[in-house]
């Protein structure tokens, strides 16, 4: 039995996942608990583990940093997380006074719970409730211009914030030392390994659990009539329009629709709704999913993996880039399509697609055979319980930078002989200009062969997998 600290930050898609762990950790006799907020209460007292309020310490917001958290700005939720940080600071000293975890297990972005564990020195494990980034798996993100601007206008903010917590004994670099994933930090992430971008350059560190669902339902798709529902997730859903535009686009349409609208909206402000319609603002999404035959998203880590988790197919209209990254993964796998415009017709057009075409629900029907055979929430609590870890398998991404970086010595050495030989035979007045080619040629003919490198150990690792 183990004392296990439990943290995360104040959002649905974050908190869900970690409950059915959560859940197994107090079935298998370990002391639970779990720092949360109080809208989280209910769900994680049913849990079993003990529910620590910490919603007193949140800061008082501005209506422009509310503004800006709506529309997921990375640099005002970082400046949150941080402030955050520094409330719980003496909260959570006195509670390590009589409740010392033996493990933290805390979100990916839940800058206190990560940092509490630094301190304390107390072994962490991080929950990604997103697939795992690293400078491969990063290639799937592409941020808009605006999510650009944001961080790259947002650092010096970010930068002084940080500061603030050193007298604290928080020693933090950077906000990418907190939210990045590295191979030496023992991570559980919420889908399979097959599923995950780039699975084989991450380390035994890490555990591809699968979907953290602790639910007896199953797909069942035995319709009167095709059952489409639609849901924009529990953060950036204020978008009256959009739904305006389902409900336009798609209520001729011989199906029954289903709209979480989210708290943000009242569903009495969409006036009388055609015959095949209801609008909620929350609603049970795994069972409503389990009957779905459509399921246009916003594509959330948490939304897409219950989608496929339940056999249903999607149309990915992605807000943000990490969603953007979810949703190139799950139309890799052929199991959705892209929404192209969010007109009434764009809608009603992409909806049709999926409906028309088997081979969607045929995909997700074969991923949901595949997340249903991962370790799920048991697996997570014995890793979490077992933790700290050693990794044998091999660092990829190590041993290929190691190559890369062997090629470039050789790059040089052999540039160096021929500015020579040229000088010696030719002339010395042009050899700087071979020094100059070699200069502008030599990062990417490394990172080249680096990539080749890679690929040749990657494709060694998945044939003996």
């Amino acid at each position: 039995m183990k004392k296990i600290a439990i943290f995360c930050i104040p959002a649905h898609g974050h908190t869900n996942p970690i409950i059915p762990v959560a859940s197994e950790l107090v079935r298998r006799g370990n002391q639970v608990r779990f720092y949360s907020f109080d809208e989280f209460k209910d769900k994680i007292e049913a849990s079993g583990a003990v529910f620590v309020s910490c919603s007193r310490f949140l800061p008082e917001l501005t209506n422009e940093e509310k503004e800006a958290l709506k529309k997921s700005s990375n640099t005002e939720m970082s400046i949150q997380d941080i402030r955050t940080t520094l409330k719980m600071d003496s909260f959570i000293a006195e509670e390590f006074k009589s409740f010392m975890p033996d493990v933290i297990y805390t979100d990916s972005v839940c800058f206190w719970g990560k940092l509490s564990a630094l301190k304390y020195n107390i072994p962490m494990v991080v929950s990604t409730t997103t697939f795992a980034f690293n400078q491969l798996s990063s290639k799937y993100m592409k941020f808009t211009s605006g999510e650009l601007a944001d961080m790259i206008f947002g650092l010096p903010k970010i930068s002084r914030e940080l500061k603030t917590l050193k007298p604290y004994g928080y020693n933090v670099k950077s906000t990418l030392s907190l939210v990045r994933n590295d191979n030496d930090t023992d991570t559980i992430v919420y889908t399979s390994e097959n599923y995950q971008p780039y699975s084989e350059s991450f380390t035994d560190h890490y555990l591809f659990a699968g979907p953290s669902i602790s639910s007896e339902l199953v797909p069942e798709k035995n319709n009167k009539r095709p059952l489409v529902y639609i849901s924009m997730g529990t953060v950036v859903n204020d978008k009256p329009y959009f739904y305006s535009n389902c409900i336009k686009g798609l209520e001729g349409m011989d199906a029954d629709i289903i709209i979480s609208c989210g708290r943000h909206i009242d569903p009495e402000s969409f006036g009388k709704l055609p015959d095949n319609f209801k609008v909620f603002q929350y609603v049970d999404q795994l069972d409503i999913l389990s009957r779905a035959n459509v399921f246009l998203t916003h594509c959330g880590m948490n939304s897409v993996s219950e989608s496929l988790y339940m056999a249903t197919p999607m149309v990915f209209f992605p807000q943000t880039g990490e969603q953007g990254a979810v949703a190139r993964r799950a139309s890799e796998i052929g199991a959705g399509v892209y929404l192209e415009n969010d007109s009434p017709e764009g809608i009603q057009a992409a909806i049709e697609t999926i409906l028309s075409d088997d081979s969607y629900a045929l995909a997700a029907e074969n991923c949901s055979k595949e997340f249903r055979s991962c370790p799920g929430p048991a697996g997570a609590a014995e890793f979490i319980e077992t933790a700290p870890h050693t990794a044998t398998k091999p660092d990829l991404l190590k041993e290929s930078a190691k190559a890369g970086g062997r090629f470039r010595i050789l790059f040089w050495i052999i540039a160096v002989a021929v500015m020579i030989l040229f000088g010696i035979f030719v002339t010395w007045k042009y050899v700087w200009i071979i020094g100059v080619v070699a200069g502008i040629f030599s990062s990417p003919v490394a990172k080249g062969y680096q990539n080749k490198a890679y690929e040749k150990m990657a494709k060694k690792y998945r044939a003996e997998r």
